[in-house]
């Protein structure tokens, strides 16, 4: 496995030296054709608000694209309909699940980073849950078994030496879920929004020690874009021109005077929830700046991505980075933006 990677290189990955401000992608949009694309995305309380965002500040209709975008709740959903060409592409998705499928023969590639760093923490509504090691025996809220938010929650209970085998993981469906059965006590624990932990009172949850991902797994790529090579080989522009949208998300988002337009998208999602809820979301990203501004991933990551994969059994080897990666998609969505 490679060597952990540390917090001032991922925050240098994530902020790199060419987001000093948006740019004009100018005459090179003009030229293009309108396309549609179907996008099918995790449905976190963030992605959910990026992709309203997306929609309010129309950066994919800067690129001429008319999209259907898709929040699902379910990992191995995606994963299906990106496979069977159902869908178009996934950009902000987990993709951990790729590797193996790509072991087993599926025409994947791994396209651009999304969110650098989990976005999730583990939390508890239990008073007799002290430490990660006290839910050996417990019950914990996951997705499905496999997928991203059971990776994640299983690499840290690791790291901080929990028995998982002692531990019954149940698929309660997306982050919000798992956090809404934390709240109600249906579940033990469970991973959620990183934003939450300032405010889990409030829903008599609380952050187990040790538990915020956004630290402890750094090194973890939470979210990325891929696609299948048919779609690749047929839809080239569309995705590119995708891709080039959300690097303008992203450095529009990473930016302080992105917060009004930030809140207003977060509250068209949660028209209900406090504004402290807002307010704490957006505190997130500014304090982390989570986001691939530059889209290009390493193989270093991937790397780290796929071991952990074979340490979980689920992928038997580490596969060489050009079988699972296409990064000129990205080159080219940066050359796009200008």
């Amino acid at each position: 496995m490679s060597e952990p990677l540390s917090r001032r290189r991922l925050l240098h990955e994530a902020t790199g030296a060419a987001v000093a401000g948006l740019t004009s992608a100018g005459p090179a949009v003009a030229a293009l054709r309108p396309g549609r694309i179907k996008i099918a995305n995790a449905a976190g309380s963030l992605n959910q608000t990026m992709a309203a965002l997306m929609k309010q500040q129309r950066f994919m209709e800067s690129f001429k694209l008319d999209p259907e975008m898709m929040q699902v709740s379910d990992g191995s959903k995606i994963l299906g309909g990106v496979v069977s060409g159902t869908v178009d592409a996934s950009t902000m998705s987990g993709f951990g699940q790729v590797f193996p499928a790509v072991e087993r023969g599926a025409p994947l590639k791994i396209l651009a980073g999304g969110a650098l760093v989990p976005a999730l923490a583990m939390y508890t509504g239990k008073p007799y849950i002290k430490s990660l090691k006290d839910l050996e025996g417990r019950i914990v809220g996951v997705g499905s078994v496999g997928a991203l938010v059971h990776q994640l929650s299983v690499a840290l209970l690791r790291k901080k030496g929990v028995d998982v085998s002692k531990i019954r993981f149940v698929n309660v469906g997306s982050s919000a879920d798992v956090f809404r059965a934390v709240s109600a006590g249906t579940v033990d624990a469970g991973p959620a929004s990183a934003s939450l932990i300032a405010d889990a009172a409030r829903y008599k949850a609380r952050l187990i020690p040790g538990g915020n991902m956004s630290v402890e797994l750094a090194e973890y790529t939470y979210q990325g874009a891929w696609t299948s090579d048919r779609k690749i080989a047929t839809q080239r522009d569309l995705i590119v021109r995708t891709l080039a949208a959300y690097a303008k998300l992203y450095r529009f988002v990473h930016r302080p005077d992105a917060k009004h337009a930030f809140i207003a998208a977060r509250r068209s999602v949660f028209p209900n929830a406090p504004q402290s809820d807002h307010e704490a979301e957006w505190a997130y990203v500014q304090a982390y700046k989570p986001f691939a501004v530059n889209l290009v991933l390493s193989s270093e990551r991937l790397r780290y991505m796929q071991a952990l994969n074979v340490s979980f059994k689920v992928q038997k080897s580490i596969l060489p980075f050009e079988r699972v990666a296409d990064m000129t998609l990205a080159r080219d969505a940066l050359r796009l933006l200008g």
